[in-house]
């Protein structure tokens, strides 16, 4: 299980890397085609498009009709509403970056790489939920909200079948949920933090405190500010006057 997690998650960061490098590329490129294709970069269908018309000039060139029917292949249910937005894209920009060409040369690859990260996380998520469907822990984890294959192998692989554990506590103290508490101290129910009325817990002391710690805790307050403005205030003084020369 621990060899499939890991390469999981190097799967992970090769997709977020590639991911990277194609969204970099379309924006010194076409900045207009890279904002409505990079935040559609997982999908199937734009890999396929990227990976067989890798540039502007090959897309515009490719036509609305076979780019529309290119992406209702590979499952797209609203081909028609991203091919327009495609092309809107391709019309904002009339102006040919140098570097293109080159660029034309990569995306295609980068495509295909992403591509078949994508089909090798997918085939990794089905083996990982084949090892963990005869544990009853791992049908318990997947029914809770938010909790898929991948996490829930994460968090067995971390805890085991939980039997390291001796209570519900003991786990819920160590994801951090719920603190473990010293079976020495006082119940929940008793509040060790003073109140605002009376300025003490109900909780006694275990041993009487001194005089001179118990005025490091109590403190007399300070002066107020308007007092201390006043403190600060210099006294007025009388002008001296001279008398008048005879």
């Amino acid at each position: 299980m621990v060899p499939l997690t890991g390469y999981d998650n190097d799967l992970a960061g090769e997709v977020n890397r590639t991911t990277n490098r194609l969204c970099g590329l379309l924006s010194q490129i076409h900045p207009s085609l890279e904002r409505v294709l990079g935040k559609r970069l997982a999908y199937p269908y734009v890999q396929a498009l990227l990976a067989r018309h890798g540039s502007p000039a090959k897309i515009r060139k490719l036509g609305r009709a076979r780019c529309k029917a290119l992406l209702k292949a590979h499952s797209s249910r609203k081909a028609a509403h991203l091919t327009a937005e495609i092309f809107e894209a391709l019309d904002e920009q009339t102006l040919v970056v140098p570097g293109t060409e080159t660029s034309a040369l990569i995306v295609p690859g980068l495509a295909a790489q992403l591509a078949a990260a994508h089909i090798q996380r997918k085939a990794t998520e089905q083996e990982i939920a084949a090892l963990l469907e005869p544990l009853p822990l791992f049908h318990l984890l997947t029914s809770l909200p938010g909790m898929g294959v991948r996490t829930t192998a994460a968090v067995i692989v971390a805890i085991g079948d939980g039997t390291t554990f001796p209570t519900a506590g003991y786990l819920a103290s160590y994801a951090g949920s719920l603190p473990l508490r010293n079976p020495r101290a006082p119940p929940y129910a008793a509040s060790t933090h003073p109140t605002a009325a009376t300025g003490s817990s109900n909780v006694p002391c275990s041993r009487p405190r001194s005089p001179r710690s118990a005025a490091r805790v109590i403190r007399p307050p300070g002066p107020t500010m308007t007092g201390n403005a006043h403190a600060a205030r210099p006294t007025p003084r009388r002008s001296c006057v001279w008398p008048a020369s005879a």
